[in-house]
């Protein structure tokens, strides 16, 4: 084998080399693992998307209400001026009349599997695939709320 093409195979190895240990840095790796996914999936959830924030009923002091981690709760703000609002954010544990491709599209591309989009306050997500699949696998693992 000439040096040439010896340096270009090895150059071509270290470059992989260094784009695996980056993505493994910023936390794109291949999970294949039900547990790994539901674990990103609940970082995502509760660190990113901050979905307790509305989704998940306050006690009297104002925290959350982890017994009813994510069941829907009605929302302690408003818009200051008229436009089209939704007052109470549902229950997302389980994701209660969602199939699991239909969230992953739903926080893919921020429409109800019928077309439409949610009402403000909630965002039209843009996640990832992987992202989106991670999101849905947490929220899926979630008993349904009431």
């Amino acid at each position: 084998m000439n040096p040439r093409t010896l340096i270009a195979i090895l150059a071509a190895l270290v470059a992989a080399l260094v784009v695996t240990i980056f993505r493994m840095q910023i936390g794109i790796t291949h999970r294949s693992d039900p547990a790994q996914r539901i674990e990103r999936g609940r970082a995502l959830v509760e660190n990113v998307g901050m979905c307790a924030d509305c989704h998940t009923p306050r006690l009297a002091g104002g925290k959350l209400d982890r017994a009813r981690w994510l069941q829907g709760a009605p929302l302690g703000f408003k818009p200051l001026v008229e436009m089209p609002w939704k007052a109470v954010a549902p229950s997302i544990a389980g994701l209660p009349g969602f199939s699991e491709e239909q969230a992953v599209g739903f926080f893919m591309n921020g429409l109800r599997p019928n077309g439409t989009e949610c009402l403000p306050p909630m965002p039209a997500y843009r996640l990832s695939h992987d992202d989106a699949v991670d999101l849905v696998a947490y929220l899926k693992s979630l008993p349904a709320g009431s």
